[in-house]
């Protein structure tokens, strides 16, 4: 049991024996100063209101209500033979808050734990549940644009979050190859471009870019649609043909598809991005279309459902809506008037499918943009008054927008930058970054310098709250140093290369004196390590990879700070120094791999 769960049930059991058995919740948090202790509780602070329901009236004020807290504590911890030796001194601050001293005996054991056994830092929470995280998503014949890459990391960033508390995740790519968008394409292959479907096929497998090509033919069909609406008609007509299974149809966007599928592995590649399910997609994820058949279903048990003895979903002009109770979210169309499908019929069927294939009681989670919020609302909604899913069960993580300073990005009018793009135009900043330091290309490692640059990338990202829109600039995404991806893994380096030095010395830091004395500097380092398990817990359970990313360049900061004041290696350390200030390195060098792993950022070994 960590400190904190013995000291929570320490205050219960003293709460009770002062007379206070219902207690309500109660937290712990760091001091604002750390002259203050090591660990605060506002429990009397929390709990002083329900000293009238209990009679208990001799205590003007939370701050006298404390003062007895601790003065019950401090009897109490006398017998208590396991937390005595951990906790030096207990005192009251401020309006009530109980603060919490740490023996030098606690924070060495929890630096063992850290430089040695590191993944038991982190809290398994979620030990025994499952949950889909579905990301990135993009769509069929369209590449990638800088849009998919938000979706895309911090979707991966979530679903490791979670994995690393113990939850069972699946990866799920959930590929946009469904819809009337694919009648439009078929369309424009069959007759736009080069004029001809076997023209444009030849050029569209021949290019070394299939899907910019197959973006030019859509660009191309809503420039024209814009002239001649008809043409809009004609590729709803075409979508229609692939839904009942024309062959023509159903071959082109086969061949849609592959071509795709061909460029979105390269990409993911690049970013060590990856996913689980749909083996027979060679876990690319399940695209719409794998719930083609499953729609149907889907709309006879809502037909059936009603909500305050009306029916959830009613006929409207000859489409399906779904109509919300109290008018709470506008009606979500679930069949158009052709009897067409939307994404809302299959995001239904995926979900429900969901239930039955991973667990009643699955938890999923959309990583889509925030532009999306009513739409999911309405989907929730739907399901939980469908008797689906329990409230909680189903999450939308909203990330913002990429955006130009004055207007926004469209695939559709061709106004957009291409992912790819950025990745070469990042590695080739890292390249020229690595090139200025070792004063010579002959000395750089491509391999690292594309670590460094897909790590600036990410962490750019990850580093802020994900709500938050960004506006694209070269030199904000790039950005090398600072608060970024590339500081945090220079620390890692040179964490490890003190740490090669020592073993190259043939020196030994397994053991640590029990009497040893931290000094104040040494204890701030283990106090921030100490902070990494429930960073990732907390982390995990708001789906804010940001809060992480914040800890990392925070734990940094103090360890260079360290580095720079006190020696490690040095003649002027002694022999029980280097093995304390050894073993603190080589658990910030974990906890910094470890944390870097979990927001999809990889480690070097030299920059």
């Amino acid at each position: 049991m960590s400190l904190t769960l013995q000291l929570q049930k320490l205050l219960q059991d003293t709460l009770k024996t002062l007379g206070v058995a219902s207690q309500p919740a109660f937290g712990f948090e760091l001091p604002v100063q750390a002259s203050f202790g090591d660990l605060s509780s506002n429990v009397a602070m929390v709990t002083f209101k329900a000293l009238a329901r209990h009679e208990i009236t001799i205590y003007s004020n939370p701050r006298s209500w404390a003062e007895a807290l601790v003065s019950q504590l401090k009897t109490t911890l006398i017998t208590q033979s396991d937390l005595q030796p951990l906790i030096t001194h207990v005192s009251v601050a401020g309006p009530g808050f109980i603060n919490f001293t740490f023996s030098d005996a606690y924070w060495l054991e929890a630096l063992q734990t850290a430089a040695f056994k590191p993944e038991s830092l982190i809290p398994q929470t979620g030990a025994g549940q499952k949950a889909v995280v579905e990301y990135s998503s993009p769509n069929i014949a369209k590449p990638f644009t800088i849009g998919h890459l938000r979706s895309t990391i911090i979707g991966d960033a979530v679903a490791n979050l979670l994995a690393a508390t113990g939850w069972q995740v699946f990866r799920d790519n959930h590929l946009g190859d469904w819809g009337t968008q694919f009648g439009k394409q078929i369309y424009a292959i069959k007759n736009l471009g080069l004029g001809s479907q076997a023209a444009n096929i030849k050029a569209i497998e021949e290019a070394e870019n299939p899907v910019k090509v197959l973006v030019d033919l859509y660009v191309e069909f809503h420039a024209k649609a814009e002239v001649d609406p008809t043409l809009e008609d004609q590729g709803r007509a075409w979508f229609q043909k692939l839904e009942t299974g024309d062959s023509e149809a159903r071959q082109l966007w086969q061949k849609c598809i592959d071509w795709s599928l061909k460029e979105f592995k390269k990409t993911y590649l690049r970013l060590n991005i990856t996913f689980t399910e749909n083996p027979a997609n060679q876990q690319m994820g399940y695209g719409e279309s794998f719930f083609e058949d499953k729609m149907a279903p889907v709309i006879e048990e809502l037909a059936k459902i009603k909500v305050n003895g009306q029916a959830l979903m009613q006929d409207s002009k000859g489409a399906r809506l779904i109509f919300f109770p109290d008018e709470k979210y506008p009606p979500l169309m679930v069949m158009k008037q052709d009897g067409a499908t939307l994404y809302a019929t299959r995001d239904l069927a995926t979900d429900k499918w969901r239930l039955s294939h991973y667990a009643q009681d699955v938890l999923v989670i959309n990583e889509v943009g925030a532009e999306q919020a009513l739409y999911f609302q309405q989907l929730y909604e739907t399901e939980k008054l469908a008797g689906w899913v329990r409230p909680g069960q189903r999450v939308h993580v909203k990330h913002g927008m990429y955006r130009f300073k004055d207007k926004k990005m469209s695939t559709r009018k061709g106004n957009v930058i291409w992912l790819n793009e950025v990745l070469d135009e990042a590695e080739r900043r890292a390249l020229v970054m690595a090139q200025t330091e070792t004063e010579g290309e002959s000395r750089v490692d491509t391999t690292t310098t594309t670590k460094i640059a897909i790590g600036a990338l990410k962490w750019n990202d990850l580093k802020r709250s994900s709500h938050l829109d960004v506006v694209f600039d070269w030199d904000e995404i790039l950005n090398l140093k600072g608060n970024s991806g590339p500081y945090v893994q220079y620390t890692y380096v040179r964490a490890q290369s003190i740490l090669r030095k020592a073993r190259q010395k043939g020196m030994k830091f397994e053991m640590t004196s029990k009497n040893y004395v931290l000094n104040p500097a040494e204890k701030t380092v283990v106090r921030s390590l100490s902070q990494f398990g429930g960073v990732v817990g907390d982390s995990a359970r708001d789906y804010a990879p940001h809060h992480l990313a914040t800890y990392l360049y925070e734990l940094a900061q103090t360890f260079n700070s360290f580095y720079n004041q006190h020696q490690v290696l040095g003649d002027e350390v002694t022999p029980e120094q280097k093995v304390l200030r050894l073993q603190l390195t080589q658990a910030v060098a974990h906890v910094i791999c470890q944390g870097l792993g979990i927001l999809g950022i990889e480690t070097v070994e030299k920059m």
